[in-house]
């Protein structure tokens, strides 16, 4: 099967949706419908698409990463610790002492003045989670991987079990009171963070960690997760890239359905699928709505509403604006850096960042094109009516990602 559908035509394939009984549970609410059909793709070099704005603090940060780029330069530098940082004053406080920093003719700062700042004003990356006890993790779940019996084996995956303890986390108390020095996101419970730089929870990641969590027999940190994103969801109208305050804009591949159904499956807690179903046909209303759905006509002129990655953001991403400029600096126009950057927070909401498949030319990083494919993946995730039809012009590359909905039992050719 082929990764992707543009919005214009070639070769023939044959493509069916298959879904779980989960998903037909939702089926038989009313979805919200796409009202719009385009019969061109979207110009490259435009973008009228929405924008949904930042924060001060995260504005603030990104001024700071931009000069400790030019203070320290690349070798001990990393963009996204500077937009973890957590405040110790308030941001105009801090934003006074920043602007009073001595500045050379060329505006950087030195080592010694910007270490002091950074020292004296932020609280460090990763500070503002704190440790949390699983309160479902046992050394040796009962049950526990009964198929594997080679005692080395076993060994290595009690392990890898053991890791839980290591990777759980709450947010700080500071968060939940002073949401303004943070751009950590509160949560209500408590977390599995993916490790090193990446100290927060991440959209689809939590689909692999609650696969593992039913292994080692941790349920309720397994629905704890659950709680976390829905949360978000509620919050925000959508499930976030992840839990930090510059992710707003954009989300990942929908999921959270697939994590409460593998959840309902191993526990049978219906309460939780009751308590689930209005936030999911909420994001399900989020991926359905007009900027991440496109209405195409398949050879037989039938129409069909395909979706597709969509973020809600034009400008360098937070986490690596310092890179994101370096790259847009090839183009000339300002729409064109704008587009440019709609791509690149539009790959990044996929999950696949940054793979070949969202590039027009696989070895030109500038011509990514994430928001005018409809990838198939994408379309199995979201709830579907059971539909064949042909359509035309597919890339015939292979990608790992071809393969995820397989992986997660979304799509089951019965053969």
């Amino acid at each position: 099967m082929s990764s992707w559908l543009p919005f214009t035509t070639t070769p023939t394939v044959k493509i069916s949706f298959f879904f779980s009984s989960f998903f037909l549970l939702l089926l038989s609410l009313t979805p919200m419908a796409a009202t719009h059909s385009f019969s061109a793709p979207l110009s490259c070099s435009k973008d009228s698409g929405p924008v949904i704005p930042t924060t001060p603090l995260v504005s603030f940060l990104e001024r700071v990463q931009e000069t400790a780029l030019q203070t320290y330069g690349n070798s001990k530098f990393d963009r996204k610790d500077f937009v973890d940082f957590s405040l110790k004053f308030n941001l105009s406080t801090t934003v006074e002492a920043f602007d009073k920093l001595p500045k050379t003719a060329n505006g950087s700062v030195s080592v010694n003045d910007l270490d002091g700042f950074i020292g004296k004003y932020f609280k460090g990356a990763g500070e503002d989670l704190v440790y949390a006890e699983p309160v479902d993790f046992v050394p040796e779940p009962h049950g526990f991987l009964p198929k594997v019996e080679n005692p080395e084996v076993r060994a290595w995956a009690l392990e890898v079990h053991a890791l839980w303890k290591k990777l759980s986390r709450k947010v700080s108390s500071s968060v939940h009171d002073h949401p303004e020095l943070h751009t950590l996101l509160p949560l209500p419970g408590p977390v599995m963070i993916p490790g090193s730089r990446f100290r927060e929870v991440y959209y689809w990641d939590s689909y692999w960690v609650i696969r593992g969590l039913l292994a080692s027999k941790m349920y309720e940190t397994a629905k704890a997760i659950v709680t976390n994103l829905i949360s978000l969801l509620d919050a925000y109208g959508h499930v976030l890239n992840g839990a930090r305050a510059y992710y707003t804009n954009r989300s990942q591949p929908p999921l959270l359905s697939a994590m409460v159904y593998e959840i309902y499956n191993r526990t049978g807690d219906v309460e939780l699928v009751r308590n689930s179903l209005p936030p999911l046909l909420k994001e399900y209303q989020f991926w359905n709505s007009e900027i991440h759905t496109w209405i195409i006509r398949d050879a037989e002129q039938g129409n069909h509403s395909l979706n597709r990655y969509y973020a809600m953001w034009n400008k360098p991403r937070p986490e690596a604006s310092t890179v994101d400029r370096e790259f847009a600096s090839k183009f000339l126009n300002v729409s064109e850096k704008l587009q440019f950057y709609r791509e690149l927070a539009s790959t990044a909401e996929s999950g696949w960042d940054f793979s070949t498949r969202w590039m027009r030319n696989s070895s030109e990083f500038t011509t990514l094109s994430t928001t005018t494919i409809l990838p198939v993946d994408l379309n199995i995730f979201i709830l579907r009516e059971p539909q064949t039809w042909e359509a035309q012009n597919q890339n015939q590359n292979v990608f790992a990602s071809n393969f995820v909905p397989l992986w997660i039992d979304l799509f089951n050719s019965g053969l």
